[in-house]
């Protein structure tokens, strides 16, 4: 953390690794807190949680000197992956999936006391596109919708257990009528319009939640917001504008 700025990480599987990638749903946060928090991402393409819970002491260490303000997670669609005649590969059965998210969380809310904690669901996924895109390299991938709700509604009755927060994205992606074309590139990973519902959904929680200090963005200061005579000079030519705030850049004016 740079200039005392408050951190929030991203940690996941390839949802979160590729947030960043084609109007992504990380690159949107890092730009609607850009002056409020940095943005720091952790995500690891084809991850299931057993993997997670091998390195989450590596990623978030007890000891670090500055600790995250909020820790968005998301894990769940490689463990869901039907299991591998071979014994290989990344599902995890559904307790056992259970049962590292809740260790996941408990080491992430031990961190600090102003540490949050945010999990995102698994979302659905569209079959047919998905088989159609899958690489010919790998071994037959068994993923379907029907699954994808187990472990979502799984991962958000732990939350519900333990008081975090969570958005349900298996629900929240099917409200729109067009959600098998319009929200993913190949079936499972997000369009730019499936990650817009999701920084929509975290934005929602963000702005709810009874959290002191609030991480809402609208909420948080904005560093170096003071006015300047270095700033652009207005239009009557005696005075400079404050550009601090401006969001005029941005094709969707989050709330």
């Amino acid at each position: 953390m740079l200039g005392g700025r408050p951190l929030f990480v991203l940690f996941g599987s390839s949802i979160v690794q590729y947030s960043f990638s084609n109007g992504g749903w990380g690159a949107a946060l890092a730009d609607i807190y850009a002056r409020k928090a940095d943005v720091l991402l952790r995500g690891y393409i084809g991850w299931n949680t057993r993997r997670a819970v091998q390195v989450m002491d590596k990623v978030f260490p007890k000891d670090s000197a500055v600790q995250p303000s909020l820790v968005i997670v998301y894990f769940g669609g490689n463990d869901s992956i039907d299991a591998h005649c071979s014994g290989l590969g990344p599902h995890v059965p559904l307790d056992e999936y259970i049962g590292n998210m809740r260790k996941i969380a408990e080491h992430l809310k031990s961190l600090s006391e102003k540490t949050r904690v945010l999990f995102l669901s698994c979302p659905p996924l569209n079959e047919e596109m998905l088989r159609n895109s899958t690489s010919t390299i790998l071994s037959e991938i068994v993923r379907t919708n029907e699954t994808c709700r187990l472990y979502s509604d799984v991962c958000v009755a732990l939350c519900k257990e333990m008081h975090l927060k969570v958005v349900d994205l298996w629900h929240a992606m099917q409200k729109r009528e067009d959600w098998k074309t319009a929200c993913f590139t190949d079936g499972l990973h997000l369009s730019e319009e499936g990650s817009n519902i999701v920084v929509e959904e975290i934005l929602k929680v963000l702005k709810e939640a009874e959290w002191e200090p609030s991480l809402h963005w609208k909420a948080m200061p904005t560093e170096f917001a003071e006015d300047s005579p270095f700033d652009l000079v207005s239009s009557s030519g005696d005075a400079t504008v404050n550009p601090s705030e401006w969001t005029i850049h941005r094709k969707i004016q989050w709330n």
